[in-house]
């Protein structure tokens, strides 16, 4: 009889949750609002967040309470996973120094990890996607910002301080060194959707669909500013080959499931390559995919941590 694992996925809109098996095979699952957060949150409201985020964690633990062997649990921010507490919870700050692995353990009795959502999706790749039998790959995600996660050595590679494969915090400007300026503010999916929406004219400026509609039909007053998105992620991507040496490099997020995405992403990145004359020559490039998971690859890799976990303790 398999193993029942409760994993859930705290996103900024939404947590999603699934009961699955040892082999990360989704047998139930469902999804309820993230409790919501002013952008510059007053301590009271803090705590409100964090209790009613607490209340939702053990909401969902009751409904499949007494078939599990543990929880998994996948969020923004920078993530301790030795120690099982998140910091700087992103768009979530009263997730800040919460220690949730503590808490998941209090409230089921059960083993329970907490794992940054880039990572996780780099685990859940690796596992069973579109870097499996790869020693050194990173995943790409491109939502809100640029999230990510590196697998180098056949190994998640979380770094010395948990802050690995933070893509966002990349900063092209050398002069004034600003937030927007970051590349998870000036180069993200949702920045370029918004800025498509606005030449085209739309009402609603995150009208995903019309936006690439647009950019699909090579609308001119679309395409050099998606043109423009892919050179800056090919950049990204660059300085990650020049200082880690992978083999595959994974795109991930919600608009890699459009597949002119990946194909112009990796046309800019060729394009770059061959203006650099010998730096071009030196490195070689990089392998571009498209992920394997779409929508549930936080879910996946933070269930791979908790087994990962599950089996050192086997064998200890």
């Amino acid at each position: 009889m398999s193993k029942h694992y409760l994993s859930i996925d705290v996103g900024g809109t939404l947590i999603k949750y699934a009961l699955m098996d040892e082999t990360g095979a989704v047998l139930d699952s469902a999804s309820r609002p993230t409790p919501a957060i002013s952008f510059q949150p007053t301590a009271e409201e803090k705590a409100q967040g964090r209790q009613d985020f607490e209340n939702a964690l053990t909401e969902i633990y009751k409904q499949y309470a007494g078939d599990l062997f543990g929880i998994a649990l996948s969020c923004p921010g920078k993530v301790d996973t030795a120690e099982g507490v998140i910091y700087y919870g992103g768009a979530l700050p009263y997730l800040h120094e919460f220690p949730a692995q503590t808490f998941l353990e209090e409230l089921s009795g059960l083993p329970a990890i907490v794992l940054n959502d880039g990572k996780a999706a780099a685990l859940a790749e690796f596992w069973n996607g579109g870097l499996v039998g790869v020693n050194n790959g990173s995943v790409l995600i491109l939502g809100t910002g640029l999230g990510g996660g590196l697998i180098l050595n056949g190994q998640l590679h979380q770094g010395s301080h948990f802050q690995a494969g933070e893509l966002s915090m990349l900063n092209f400007d050398d002069k004034t060194f600003k937030l927007e300026e970051a590349a998870g503010m000036k180069y993200s999916p949702v920045q370029m959707i918004m800025a498509i929406a606005e030449q085209l004219g739309l009402e609603d400026k995150k009208d995903g669909i019309a936006v690439f509609e647009a950019i699909n039909a090579r609308d001119e007053r679309a395409w050099p500013i998606f043109q423009d998105f892919c050179r800056h992620i090919a950049i990204v991507i660059y300085n990650q080959q020049a200082i880690v040496d992978l083999k595959r490099v994974v795109i991930g997020g919600g608009i890699s499931a459009q597949p002119i995405v990946v194909e112009e992403i990796r046309r800019q990145y060729r394009d770059l390559l061959g203006k650099l004359e010998i730096f071009g020559d030196m490195i070689t490039p990089v392998e571009i995919e498209a992920c394997h998971y779409v929508g549930t690859s936080n879910l996946v890799g933070a269930l791979y941590q908790l087994l990962l976990e599950e089996g050192k303790h086997a064998a200890g």
